[in-house]
């Protein structure tokens, strides 16, 4: 009873703040969330797992063992391939199939609330992981819902409100593959040939204890850097390969930073999927810009390479994604305090030929069937849905609103199963999307940062920095990109490393940046998340809610 009464009181704070949903049959989810705790009879699963979320403990210095947030995951129905364990933190890779119904009863054995996301794929509202879903501790909800998405890598990780960053980081995050009857045809390269690369960055205090936040204010709005890179939660990972080609499924899981890889040696990449699927065809990259969230699929093939060599994957350097300011800037790089600079160039992964082999598969020509959505596809042509970005007074919003858990403001009501042309864009001389003026100008804070040189020449004060935007449920595919002229110097460093094509569920906004999307919204009623993946941002408040009804 009393857990009850928590949520409802919880629940009742909530609908308190702004305009709230209301008219909507699923109105009261939030206190039905106490009743997700019992199984659909009706639901017939597949795979049945159980995923607790505990603390934990990983070696992965020499010395003292590190305290970490893990997932645990016990398979109760479904192939044996349904979980691949990680040697460290992370919690174990989902194996799915498209069309499996699964059921994963999640545990929370934390001190504090945790929910998990199922990030990139396509499930019903009360399935997504909302922050209104929060788990307290000792209690367990149960997700169920049936696979929809294509062949891909997708992921999940904790998304609880105000806590996504450090619960990400401390550990709470795994991967999702899916596959398909069109990825099987294809015959790419499986097994130990199909290799993950979760790309973090952590800090470690002198008794290796993971280190978060030194800097305050300041470290949060520019996004949290580490100064030690990790590859599935490994330090200095080497990986073996023979001499033939492989598949790697490469996520960002960074709390912020953005890379670019790219091979030490200049060899272009060979990017055979993105976010939520497999592309049409190969592209071919000079380098690959990989914003925190985003995933790419990668054929890279060793053969020809001399038994013994090496090949390192780097992040490489750019800049134009911080704010010019005082203290420590340097070219829009970001700051260093000992770390890694946002933009700087290190190594990531080192990959060593080990093995000769003369069996190797051919890159398909033609990957997966493609349909492209144009203006003829969207209910709204003539008036996209506007997202805004701004920085005014160093606080992080979308369209001037800062995240309230139930709350939708008009232009935020979508209707279920239309197609949306949305536009992220920049906010400029602090106007938005809903036609209202900004805040004015930004002062300095106590950190002493300056809002001096965000936009050049530009009087409202605006602080511009590159925000990866996340929007929740299904896939979109990018329209258009645009830049203003006086943005070009940092963004001639990266514009040859977007993929533009294909499914994503993440894009990467650049300072000046205009992004066209579209992007369906079908089959689920309910409240859907959008918001900045800089996770440091996203529990600052740069986050909001769609309602689809």
């Amino acid at each position: 009873m009393a857990n009850f009464d928590s949520k409802r009181r919880q629940f009742l704070q909530f609908a308190a703040f702004g305009t709230v949903v209301a008219a909507w049959p699923g109105f009261i989810l939030a206190e039905a969330a106490k009743m997700n705790n019992a199984p659909n009879n009706a639901f017939k699963p597949d795979v049945e797992i159980e995923l607790t979320a505990r603390p934990d403990t990983v070696s992965l210095k020499p010395g003292a063992a590190t305290n970490v947030l893990k997932y645990h995951a016990k398979l109760l129905k479904g192939p044996t391939t349904t979980l691949t364990y990680m040697p460290s933190y992370l919690g174990p890779t989902l194996n799915f199939v498209r069309g499996q119904k699964v059921r994963i009863i999640a545990y929370n054995d934390l001190p504090e609330q945790t929910v998990a996301h199922w990030h990139g794929l396509h499930v019903p509202q009360k399935m997504d992981g909302h922050p209104m879903y929060a788990i307290n501790p000792g209690e367990r909800y149960i997700y169920e819902f049936e696979i929809k998405n294509p062949a891909g890598t997708n992921w999940y990780h904790a998304h609880t409100h105000e806590k996504t960053a450090t619960q990400v980081y401390q550990g709470l995050a795994g991967l999702i593959t899916i596959s398909d009857e069109q990825e099987q045809k294809l015959a790419l390269p499986s097994d130990e040939y199909d290799l993950p690369i979760v790309i973090q960055d952590r800090r470690f205090t002198a008794d290796n204890q993971l280190q978060y936040l030194q800097h305050g204010r300041r470290e949060r709005i520019l996004g949290f850097l580490g100064d030690t890179i990790l590859i599935n939660g490994q330090i200095n990972r080497t990986i073996p390969v023979k001499t033939r080609a492989y598949r790697l499924r490469l996520l960002n899981g960074s709390n912020s930073r953005i890379y670019k890889l790219g091979w030490e040696d200049g060899t272009p990449l060979t990017a055979i999927g993105t976010d939520g699927a497999l592309l049409e065809k190969p592209e071919t990259f000079p380098y690959i810009m990989l914003a925190p969230a985003e995933r790419v699929e990668l054929w890279v093939d060793f053969s020809g390479r001399e038994v013994g060599s090496d090949l390192i994957l780097q992040s490489l350097e750019y800049h134009g994604v911080m704010p010019h300011m005082g203290g420590g800037m340097r070219g829009g790089m970001g700051m260093m305090r000992g770390g890694l600079a946002q933009g700087s160039k290190f190594p990531l992964v080192k990959f060593h030929i080990a093995e000769k082999t003369s069996e190797s598969p051919q890159l398909p020509a033609q990957l997966v069937k493609f349909q492209r959505l144009t203006d003829r596809d969207v209910a709204n042509p003539d008036k996209p849905i506007q997202i805004g970005l701004s920085m005014i007074h160093m606080s992080p919003k979308l369209n001037h609103r800062s995240f309230e858990m139930l709350a939708v403001a008009e232009w935020e009501k979508v209707p279920v199963n239309t197609i949306q042309k949305i536009r992220i864009y920049q906010e400029e001389h602090g106007m938005h999307g809903g036609g209202r003026r900004g805040m004015g100008r930004m002062e300095d804070d106590a950190d002493g940062m300056e809002g001096r040189g965000g936009r050049r020449g530009g009087r409202g004060g605006m602080m511009e920095m590159a925000h990866p935007i996340h929007l929740h449920e299904q896939q979109f595919q990018i329209l258009s990109r645009s830049i203003k002229d006086s943005h070009g110097s940092g963004y001639a460093t990266v514009k040859d490393g977007f993929i533009n094509n294909g499914w994503k569920d993440t894009v990467l906004v650049m300072p000046g940046e205009e992004v066209m999307i579209i992007k369906p919204f079908q089959d689920y009623t309910g409240l859907y998340l959008y918001h900045c993946h800089n996770l440091e941002h996203e529990d600052m408040g740069m986050m909001r809610n769609f309602l689809v009804s």
